[in-house]
């Protein structure tokens, strides 16, 4: 059964509270899941679930996600910012971690894989590499920017997320369900009725607002890390380039495909499950 917690993280001149769910046994080897750009750490559910036999899981809700504290100033929202919270976990945990992180999670996962002294001790990256095309980080940007302040129903939010997420790939009823659950807080709307607000701080699309996309280029520290490292890319990715892919291969990487998604695989089907835990007990 999942449980509870947060580690309490300085972050300029006060303290902020990340939450994160946990499973498993907290003596046995840890895995550290991070979610993407909106999601939170209730998206690796199943897979924790499929881990906790062998692993102490935790799944944090990054700054301004899920449980988590929302940040003061709306151009924190960035991954330098992130990796502080993810630094206070890590030492709280004060073990070494094999990582699993998805777009976002996975940039994490990249910065704290190539420090000195790092914990981590396995990568596993989600649709995300050390290039990314501004194409899409146009596309994500339009798609945070058109998303609906309000929603009536829980139903009205899951075909949203059915939208919105389709590259996630072909899910169950009971899987989108389960991230509407979880991507949705309650609010009132303008004539103090119930309604649902998407269960992340708006202002985090505020840094992408603010810059033309650009090309991401972080090649020097991908040749920092010094990891094993398993590469997953959707298969329609347009985040995770075809030539990107091959050249983390190239470098050494693993790799695997989920053909019927794109940007990012949900890793809740059964072979994305499996691959990623015979890649963590090689270990």
């Amino acid at each position: 059964m999942p449980r509870s917690g947060s580690v309490e993280y300085l972050f300029g001149t006060r303290f902020f509270r990340m939450a994160y769910t946990e499973f498993g046994n907290p003596a046995a080897p840890a895995v550290v899941c991070v979610h993407g750009l909106t999601r939170t750490g209730r998206d690796f559910d199943p897979l924790a679930e499929a881990l906790a036999e062998r692993f102490h899981v935790i799944c944090p809700d990054l700054p301004g996600r899920g449980k988590s504290e929302w940040l003061s100033e709306s151009m924190a929202y960035q991954p330098p910012s992130y990796v502080v919270a993810l630094g206070h976990l890590l030492a709280q945990l004060n073990k070494p971690v094999a990582w699993v992180g998805t777009s976002l999670g996975g940039i994490c996962g990249m910065m704290l894989g190539g420090t000195q002294n790092t914990p981590l001790t396995r990568l596993v990256l989600n649709d995300v590499g050390p290039h990314i095309p501004a194409v899409s980080l146009k596309r994500i940007r339009d798609y945070l920017s058109a998303a609906p302040e309000r929603f009536v129903s829980m139903a009205a939010v899951e075909a949203h997320l059915r939208l919105v997420h389709a590259p996630f790939g072909p899910l169950t009823d009971a899987q989108w369900a389960h991230l509407a659950r979880f991507s949705a807080r309650q609010v009132l709307d303008q004539t103090g009725e119930g309604a649902f607000a998407m269960h992340y701080d708006p202002k985090i699309v505020e840094p992408l607002l603010a810059s033309v996309p650009i090309d991401v280029d972080m090649w020097p520290l991908w040749e920092m890390i010094r990891l094993p490292r398993l590469v997953i890319r959707g298969g329609e990715s347009d985040l995770l380039t075809e030539p990107t892919y091959a050249r983390m291969l190239e470098t050494g990487a693993q790799g695997y495909v989920v053909e019927d998604a794109g940007h990012a695989p949900a890793l809740m089907d059964a072979d994305s499950i499996a691959r990623i835990k015979a890649f963590l007990l090689e270990g």
